[in-house]
């Protein structure tokens, strides 16, 4: 055989062929450290879904800052003269936890407005199940008209126009402001 075609293998000494018992006691070493690292990543994971939990939960407090900044202004344009706003109502109601993000008020109405980061068409049904919940949630707004908004970044497919069909502001937060972006003949639906 040619020098250059020869293969180099490794020289071994021969060994006795491994019997059961250290074919098993290979095996669970295998499994533990399979096991070990199972063990990693679901502390891993763990990890970054706190992480993510935490940044969801500050972007979502900065876009509500955001919009609260200009409620006020933007329902004036429709005529809705806001006396205060309010942010993040909680409560419990007969074993019921609700949160509302931001309520706006004056003297005989209110909007509730849901903050969402990126609307979503469920958002909007959840949203739309909760606002009829209001008067009782918050008994002192009972004899106020109540209308909705849902305010955003971004938004998927229809979930904008579903939202207005269903009679709610659509607001867009954008840099450092909000914008409504309803058609100019919207009529908010009161609730």
């Amino acid at each position: 055989m040619d020098k250059d075609n020869q293969i180099n293998e490794p020289f071994t000494e021969y060994s006795q062929p491994v019997n059961f018992d250290q074919v098993w006691q290979l095996f669970l070493e295998t499994d533990k450290q399979f096991k070990e690292t199972d063990r990693k990543f679901q502390e891993t994971d763990k990890k970054i879904k706190e992480l993510t939990a935490l940044f969801t939960s500050q972007w979502g407090k900065l876009v509500e800052a955001l919009v609260e900044g200009d409620l006020i202004k933007l329902l004036r344009t429709k005529n809705i003269k806001v006396e205060r706003t309010l942010q993040r109502i909680k409560g419990n109601h007969k074993g019921q936890n609700y949160e509302y993000d931001i309520i706006a008020t004056n003297s005989s109405e209110i909007v509730i407005v849901e903050v969402k980061t990126t609307l979503r068409q469920q958002d909007v049904n959840d949203f739309h199940e909760k606002i009829w919940k209001a008067k009782t949630y918050i008994p002192e707004y009972k004899d106020r008209i109540i209308y909705g908004g849902l305010a955003f970044i971004t938004s998927e497919g229809s979930s904008e126009r579903m939202a207005e069909n269903q009679g709610f502001f659509v607001i867009r937060a954008t840099g450092s402001s909000a914008t409504i972006v309803n058609s100019e003949n919207f009529k908010p639906k009161v609730f």
